[in-house]
């Protein structure tokens, strides 16, 4: 697709396609590890909580990954049964489950992590790659607008 300035409908639809395609080449390779984009961002997010010391709830993990909590019970229940994470009933609320990663979950986060560092290389050559001023001008840029999305939201 041949796209230009004055031919992109909208800055809104720009972020959208480059999520897509992002979406796309992150599952085209962690497919070999057996992983789609969104387990492992789940994945992640739950491995990121527990290099804090958190067994998070589901809830809380939703709410950390931005995600709907059903979609987290969906992802939790798959990410379960292929012996990544583990459910458990929270003692302190029944309503609860906690989740935390396996030895196994934590060696693929492990291996997948090294394949989304080479792939953000590859997608962020453009900006002199992911170490580069232009980056993490990007960078900046979006967490303001992703801020900003949380803020309209929550009012």
């Amino acid at each position: 697709m041949d796209v230009t300035r004055d031919r992109v409908p909208s800055t809104g639809w720009l972020i959208w396609q480059v999520a897509l395609r992002c979406r796309t080449a992150l599952d085209r390779a962690l497919a070999p590890l057996g992983l789609t984009s969104a387990q492992y961002g789940l994945l992640a997010a739950l491995h990121g909580l527990a290099r804090s010391g958190a067994q998070p709830s589901q809830r809380q993990l939703a709410d950390f990954a931005g995600l709907e909590p059903m979609y987290v019970s969906k992802l939790a229940r798959a990410l379960e049964q292929a012996a990544l994470i583990e459910r458990r009933d929270d003692p302190d609320d029944t309503r609860a489950v906690r989740l935390s990663l396996t030895t196994r979950g934590t060696e693929l986060i492990t291996a997948a992590r090294q394949i989304v560092v080479a792939l953000d290389e590859q997608i962020l050559t453009p900006f002199g790659g992911r170490s580069s001023d232009e980056t993490a001008h990007l960078h900046d840029q979006l967490l303001t607008l992703l801020h900003h999305l949380d803020q309209e939201k929550s009012s």
